[in-house]
């Protein structure tokens, strides 16, 4: 078996000459990258270029901001040469990237004062560096695999920012036998401290996602020459409100190219079932924009069932493409874009509602033209008729589809549909109870639309952590269970009758787990009711409930409760006397729209509309209340367009944005259950009746993939609905239904306990093998790296399950008290701090051994995993009341101060300040009671204080002014942007040679680098990372 780096690296190359790439041993440096570079270039434009001219070029081309230089890559560039002629030029073949040269280079040396890195392997596209293989001899771990990859950008000299290798568009780690990439991005893109932000590492996978692992496999599936260059010039997408680059995912890819071959082959209809939260708007934008340069199709529709999916679909759109469509404001501006020649106007984003009443003979608004003798709108669409025109269609299963899917067949017969479903309908989910009792049907997906063209279902999704499992607590199934093994045979099945709680049970039991499900309201939650009356009552629930809550002595922080359900789509008399009927006629409108798809609000609505509109008018008042907004019943889509917007502002911290500006829990009735996307929601409360897809679509809004502080999405259900969660797993599980459902749920309790218990017992018999006890004193007693890092990774896994079991909701007082005496909360945040502190201190190793291979692999491997180690509730504000309530001592929640130093040890999200705060609270007198604005205004200054004594023994030590170094870190600070020519400048009153300078400006930022993050509090300093 190959294990040395430099025998797969050798079977590497030999598999891409077998490839048809070109191998060029003799490019080992800058140097000589750089003169391939500039043959290949003059070849590709026909152009002899002077010396001057190519350096002035290169200098023009090469740039630190990675998303820049993409850009450039697949654009035609300008440049003026020395006689003032114009040169328009390519760096690569962008109209046939088949037709560009291919080549493959390995140990690619760039030598710089700071820096003496070797690249694996590097293909070149044109002589342009694009794909970096890095190749391990050991097991990969995918997150410490990137971790060390941009460890290497953010390298002084490494040539990422002022060399070709600013063109890298993505990285590949393999081991030979498991292969993974990932897009290459700006640093932003990837954070591995307590936030964990990072994009995701794929692995490649076959039509029928069978993984396809092994090096040299990838080799002939993802870099043929042709292949490669479709991956970069098609599947590629520049995020343009992100400034990102996304590499599509294989399904995502297999999708497009069945949709695009559909066309070409005109071989009829056909629809993509991807599961929700896989990203079909992705899969659907570039199928879109594909078709936009086939000059056979007229034009690409992309439509959506609602008004809020077509705003929501239209900026996802213009997000991954700047202006890539615009807004249809009416059914005029729908048709008079349809019969645009410009190429703006081929893809056209519209709502189902509009394209339906161009089509209609019998609409008002056709009525009227006819009326006033003027072509209607389905007159005015003749010239399209037998035109190639293909419509795509997102979920598109409501029971008003039927009728538009005729209309647009006969109107459009050379038309191809396709349709995107995470759910689609079949013969066993057709039928549904109407409102009024009766039994509709909607058409089954393959009616509609013939044939599935590619499938990548939920338990695909899952397997491979693109969205999450569930954790589903059936409310009173415990109780049950034991009445159940109480009863005889005979009287279970009778002892088995749903019972849903009454909704102030429901809230009580809601106000108890909330925090725990929540981990500590990092999150945020959804709560389904039956009907518009259920939700009134709930949200009137919550008020009381948490009233009495906030009057008892102890502090309790009330929840942010929003509530959201749609007004009665009709004009009162009242209205109808309004001087600004027409807004109103409008927003009316736009209702019966929206409630198209909302069945039970449309129901409900129809009695007693004047009650529920109060209702909703007193709801909104109480939202403009709590959030100082000015929002009107008129105007409901801008209140229901801001309750969106601030569910998903979640995802910010309470420094940055305070929690009394978030929603933690909105009442819903049908809003909200399909197509609302935020991975900040994690719990969805449920008591409500849910089948088939709803059930699916609703329980998919809390499964978005965040990072290890969401290990799944909570699932309360007030209804006992295990039956109908059990028919969904089977029905919507493809041909991998065996199985299925321990893929799609996670372990029960009882299990997660037990492997706790594996976890610290492991972790003892570590300790207790180097000869100590298993206690967090002991940590700094053992002996070499490679016993740290094995403490990092045995304890990391006690606090992975210990965080899993702080979510389930369903312990039994017995199971708490095995998980209390298995590690004392003393213990385990001891053990907590002892993790942070070696972790710490090894993640400095790492920083400044970076590839010199000096450190042991246990380390070299690592992954510290520190958004395990950060509590959202446990953030400055929080600790500043600790702190008061300690010096009081009259609160039964006040700590000593040790506990409050042991608690500030154990959160990583503390760890820029723990030394201050530790440090502050052994600075305040006994005995003095202080309360939190004398804590807060205390700190303060006492971080002042400290910080100017910090810079004043820096500026002595490096033999600065005060003046001039406060100076320089108030213009980093004030715009949060390092600036290395104001270093210089900083430093040029010491009059020193350059080999002097640079070392001084080393022994500087080693210690203004942790001075500047002490400052920013977690906040990105742009530029500061090139000198960590």
């Amino acid at each position: 078996m190959i294990t040395k780096e430099a025998q797969i690296e050798q079977a590497l190359i030999d598999k891409l000459g077998d490839l048809k790439y070109s191998y060029r041993k003799d490019i080992r440096t800058d140097r000589a990258l750089k003169q391939n570079f500039r043959e290949k270039f003059e070849a590709l434009n026909f152009v002899s270029l002077t010396d001057n001219e190519f350096e002035r070029l290169y200098q023009d081309i090469i740039t630190a901001d990675v998303f820049e230089a993409a850009k450039t890559l697949r654009e035609r560039g300008y440049f003026q040469r020395e006689d003032g002629t114009p040169l328009h030029y390519t760096l690569v073949n962008i109209k046939d990237w088949c037709k560009n040269e291919f080549e493959v280079i390995n140990q690619l040396r760039m030598n710089t004062d700071e820096s003496n890195h070797r690249y694996d392997v590097i293909l070149l596209i044109n002589g342009v560096p694009t794909v970096q293989i890095e190749l391990k001899a050991y097991d990969i771990v995918t997150r410490r695999a990137m971790e060390q990859i941009v460890d290497y950008k953010n390298d002084i000299g490494n040539g990422y920012t002022n060399t070709l290798m600013c063109f890298i568009q993505m990285f590949i780690v393999s081991n030979e036998h498991h292969t993974y990439y990932f897009a290459n991005n700006r640093s932003e893109h990837f954070s591995f401290n307590a936030d964990e932000r990072f994009l995701p590492v794929y692995q490649l996978a076959n039509e029928n996602n069978r993984k396809i692992a092994h090096l040299h496999d990838f080799a002939d599936a993802f870099l043929a020459k042709c292949t490669l260059g479709q991956m970069i010039s098609r599947y590629m997408v520049l995020v343009q409100s992100e400034q990102k680059l996304l590499v599509m995912r294989p399904y995502q890819i297999y999708a497009v190219e069945a949709i695009v071959d559909c066309i070409h082959e005109g071989r009829g209809n056909g629809y993509i079932w991807h599961t929700t939260g896989s990203g079909k708007t992705l899969t659907s934008f570039k199928a879109s924009t594909l078709l936009k340069d086939n000059p056979d199709i007229e034009k690409c529709l992309f439509v959506v069932d609602r008004k809020d999916l077509d705003r929501q679909t239209r900026e996802e759109f213009n997000k991954f493409q700047d202006g890539c469509v615009e807004e249809n404001t009416n059914t005029e501006t729908l048709v008079r874009r349809m019969l645009s020649e410009d190429y703006a106007d081929k893809v056209i984003v519209t709502t189902i509602q509009k394209l339906g009443l161009a089509l209609d003979e019998n609409s008002k608004r056709n009525q009227s033209k006819l009326k006033e003798g003027k072509k209607t709108f389905k007159e005015r669409l003749e010239p399209l008729r037998d035109k190639r025109i293909v419509f795509i269609f997102d979920e598109c299963h409501r029971s008003q589809f039927g009728e538009n899917h005729k209309a647009i067949k006969e109107f459009f017969p050379e038309a191809q549909l396709f349709g995107f479903t995470g759910t689609p309908i079949f013969e066993k989910n057709s039928t549904y109870t109407q409102i009024d009792g009766n039994v509709g049907s909607f058409k089954t997906t393959e009616s509609i639309f013939e044939q599935e063209l590619h499938h990548y279902t939920i338990t695909h999704a899952i397997e491979d952590k693109n969205v999450l499992s569930f954790h589903i607590d059936f409310f009173g199934k415990h109780s049950a269970s034991k009445q159940l093994a109480d009863a005889s045979n005979d009287e279970a099945e009778a002892t088995v009758t749903r019972v849903t709680p009454p909704p102030r049970a429901v809230v009580q039991e809601i106000l108890e787990k909330h925090d725990a499900v929540t981990n500590h309201r990092r999150f945020n939650a959804i709560l389904a009711t039956a009907s518009i009356n259920h939700a009134i009552e709930y949200f009137e629930e919550f008020k009381s409930q948490q009233e009495l809550k906030a009057s008892e002595p102890e502090d309790y922080v009330p929840l942010n409760i929003a509530c959201v359900f749609s007004p009665p789509a009709q004009l009162s008399d009242k209205d109808k006397e309004d001087s600004d009927l027409n807004t109103l006629a409008r927003n009316v409108k736009d209702i019966q729209q929206l409630q198209e798809d909302l069945p039970q609000e449309k129901a409900d609505n129809e009695v007693e509309p004047e009650r529920k509109k109060q209702a909703l008018i007193d709801i909104i008042n109480s939202y403009n209340h709590q959030y100082s907004t000015n929002h009107t019943i008129n105007e409901f889509d801008l209140y229901y367009q801001d309750v969106q917007q601030r569910i998903k502002d979640q995802q910010y911290d309470n420094a940055d944005y305070p929690h009394k500006n978030k929603i933690d829990i909105v009442i819903v009735v049908d809003m909200l259950l399909t197509g609302f996307d935020s991975k900040y929601l994690n719990t969805l409360y449920v008591d409500k009746n849910l089948k088939h897809h709803g059930l699916i679509q609703a329980f998919s809004r809390t499964n978005r993939v965040l990072n290890d502080s969401k290990p799944w999405g909570n699932i309360l259900d007030f209804r006992g609905q295990e039956k109908e969660v059990n028919e969904a797993i089977k029905l919507f599980s493809g041909k991998k239904e065996e199985g299925a459902e321990q893929i799609w749920l996670v372990d029960p309790a009882p299990v997660v306990v037990e492997k706790y218990k594996e976890a610290v017992d492991k972790l003892e018999a570590f300790m207790q093998k180097q000869g100590l006890a298993c206690e967090p004193s002991e940590v700094t007693n053992l002996q070499g790296d490679a016993q740290r890092a094995s403490f990092i990774n045995h304890f990391k896994e006690v606090q992975k399950f210990k965080n899993q079991l702080e979510q389930y909701t369903e312990l039994d007082d017995e199971q708490k008290a095995q998980v209390a005496a298995t590690l004392p909360i003393d213990t385990l945040r001891g053990f907590k701090g002892a993790y942070l502190e070696t972790a710490k201190d090894l993640k400095r190793k790492l920083d400044t051994n970076k590839g010199t291979g000096d450190l042991p692999e246990e380390v070299e491997q690592l992954e510290f995993e520190f958004v395990l180690f950060a509590s959202a509730l446990i953030d400055y504000d929080y600790i500043m009341g600790l702190i008061a309530k300690s010096t009081q001592g009259t609160s039964k929640q006040s700590m000593t101060r040790q506990q409050l130093i042991d608690l500030i040890c154990s959160q990583a999200n503390l760890m820029s300040e723990r030394d201050e705060l530790i440090a502050y609270i052994h600075s305040l007198p006994s005995g003095e009671a202080l309360d939190v604005s004398q804590i807060h205004s205390g700190y303060q200054a006492f971080k002042m204080k400290k910080a100017i004594s910090e810079l004043n023994d820096m500026a002595i030590k490096h033999g600065l002014t005060i003046e001039s170094l406060q100076a320089f870190v108030d213009g980093i600070m004030g715009r949060m942007i390092f600036d290395g020519e104001k270093l210089g400048d900083l430093l040029e009153p010491l009059d020193l040679s350059w080999k002097e300078r640079t070392k001084k400006e080393l022994a500087l930022m080693e210690d203004l680098v942790p001075y500047l993050h002490k400052l920013a509090r977690g906040r990105e300093i742009s530029g500061l990372a090139a000198y960590e």
